[in-house]
């Protein structure tokens, strides 16, 4: 008798099934744990519409009002779950929706599959009824695209979709499916999730000698410090990173994107970087003798003048893509690679050391920009309501536990300045692309991404009505989102550019708006205004507990300035406290 060793086990071979290619599609989307989709049928996507009718238990499709919905929603499930977001379109317009999304979502590094019908392969070319050529419109704006017009492509490219969208600095994919692919039978031998691709490298190899390098760097610095950004949180290196800061005792700023990495207490998180970001640690960037970046890509907003940037400091940027480097700001050493390897490596080098000096510098800017700006904008005793003390009554009454999704605006460099956050991925906003509408679809996506978690969205007036038809999405669905609109019936942060640098030419940014609270209701949503501040605690508590989707519109001071700010054309350090010092 033969034991174990001896035997020999052959490779079973894939059983071959005659399936459908949108039965395919279905199979590969149930195969990589898709759980939610977000998207709008039409005629080039019906046959997989059709397919996807017999998995509606399993496969939860939620039918947004827009499709630039559907991408949005996406990205906001992405950004709160880790996880890839979905998007079903169909040709011509259904694809063209997609547009901005995918912006977007390349910019802020957003990692999304997006699947669009097509006409029949035979149309290709003829100018046929709802046909665009989406494969060239978007390849500026994807990590990859590919059209298929052969259903035996399918399992292949769908594999190599989700690897590519996922893997490395995350990003948007779409793959246009002609409508015959979609019908076609063929030979089925089941789905493989793909690993590899030749000639694509997501994550460079990691050099210990830079790390060597960087680290005998900091060792050496008087005052170094740190800036991150969302790349901390794509690389889910939230713990290696905090673990990094901690030891080294170097003062740590975020970016937009990377706020909520750590908790916006901790003691050695200064604030926000950027043009409407904390004083400290936009002044002092320009004293400080090593600049370590950290997943953040040096974007204008947070550099200004580059040839006023940091040009005392040497700088160390860790970063997954290697494009990013050197790009907009020198480096003296650049490490590549994924920072939850690299940081480890380079925290194991480090001295352990407090540079208690160095952050006490931090605390004297903060302490005049709080005398100057914060106490005035949190604690107001007269006049209307700010968008500060708004966020503050929600900071105090979430105690920093909420998902904070914001529009673009105003609104959202003050949700950002004041927010509480006590979690990773608690703060969903379009950072690089700045899209106006992008919040209410984003919020429904995050609830769907996070739906234990109290998610809240933080919208002005005029973002609010670029996509008010999502309020449609709520009525069908449910999810219980939780809007905020400030209005203070203006497009707030054009106008504010009006008033400073245009002598308060207000051209054409006083907008008018729908009564909203009558708008939700329309909807079957519960919602009041808000306009006096001794309304204000209670109104958002109730909002709070509502055991459904709330709309509180809250009335705020119409020509109120965010500050402080960094003055289009000036360095970091010439950043501003009042419209007095413009």
């Amino acid at each position: 008798m033969r034991t174990s060793e001896q035997i020999t086990l052959e490779k079973k071979e894939p059983q071959v099934v005659s399936t459908s290619g949108s039965l395919a599609v279905i199979d590969a989307l149930l195969s990589e744990n898709v759980d939610t989709i977000f998207g709008y049928p039409g005629g080039a996507i019906m046959p997989i519409y059709d397919a996807l009718f017999d998995y509606m238990k399993t496969l939860n499709h939620i039918l947004v009002r827009h499709e630039q919905g559907a991408i949005h929603a996406a990205q906001g499930y992405a950004r709160v779950s880790g996880k890839t977001g979905v998007v079903f379109a169909t040709s011509g317009p259904g694809a063209t929706n997609l547009v901005t999304g995918l912006a977007d979502a390349m910019i802020d590094s957003t990692p999304l599959v997006c699947l669009t019908g097509q006409v029949f392969a035979h149309l290709l070319g003829t100018d046929a009824f709802q046909e665009t050529d989406i494969i060239n419109i978007t390849t500026p704006i994807t990590k990859w695209n590919y059209q298929i017009t052969d259903a035996t492509e399918i399992p292949e490219v769908l594999a190599k979709e989700f690897y590519i969208a996922k893997s490395g600095r995350p990003g948007p994919v779409l793959i246009d499916i002609t409508k015959n692919a979609q019908l076609q039978l063929f030979d089925y031998k089941g789905y493989r999730p793909c690993m590899h691709i030749r000639s694509y490298r997501p994550k460079p190899i990691v050099r210990p000698e830079y790390i060597e390098k960087a680290a005998e760097i900091i060792n050496q610095a008087k005052k170094p410090f740190v800036i991150f950004g969302q790349g901390v949180i794509l690389g889910n290196a939230e713990k290696e990173f905090l673990a990094f800061i901690e030891k080294s005792g170097i003062p740590a700023a975020w970016t937009i994107m990377g706020m909520s990495a750590i908790p916006t207490n901790h003691p050695l998180a200064v604030g926000m970087l950027g043009m409407h970001g904390n004083y400290g640690p936009n002044y002092l960037t320009n004293e400080c003798d090593v600049l370590i970046a950290i997943g953040m890509r040096f974007d204008d907003r947070v550099t200004g003048r580059l040839d006023k940037y940091a040009k005392q400091a040497k700088v160390i940027h860790f970063d997954i893509d290697p494009a990013e480097i050197d790009k907009n700001v020198p480096t003296t050493v650049a490490v590549w690679g994924d920072c939850k390897e690299t940081l480890p490596l380079l925290t194991e080098l480090i001295e352990e050391k407090t540079h208690l000096n160095w952050l006490s510098k931090f605390e004297e800017k903060k302490i005049q920009e709080t005398q100057t700006v914060i106490h005035k904008e949190l604690n107001p005793t007269e006049g209307g309501l700010t968008m500060g003390e708004v966020m503050k009554v929600i900071n105090d009454l979430t105690q920093g536990d909420a998902v904070i999704v914001t529009d673009v605006g105003q609104h959202q460099m003050i949700a950002c300045r004041y927010t509480q956050q006590n979690k990773t991925r608690s703060n969903i906003t379009s950072g690089g692309l700045g899209t106006m509408g992008y919040a209410l679809p984003a919020a429904i996506g995050a609830k769907f991404g996070a739906p234990e978690r109290p998610v809240i969205a933080i919208i002005g007036d005029g973002g609010a009505q670029m996509n008010i038809q999502e309020l449609g999405t709520i009525m069908q669905f449910k999810p219980n989102v939780k809007i905020v609109i400030l209005n203070n019936s203006f497009l707030g942060m054009v106008r504010q550019w009006q008033e400073l640098f245009h002598e308060k030419r207000y051209s054409f940014t006083d907008i008018q708006s729908p009564d909203f609270v009558m708008v939700a209701k329309a909807y079957g949503i519960e919602g009041q205004h808000v306009s006096e501040r001794k309304d204000l605690k209670n109104s958002i508590q109730t909002m709070l507990d509502s055991p459904n989707s709330f709309l509180l519109e809250i009335a705020v001071i119409h020509e109120d300035n965010v500050f402080p700010m960094v003055p289009q054309g000036k360095g970091v350090a010439e950043i501003v406290l009042s419209k007095e010092e413009i």
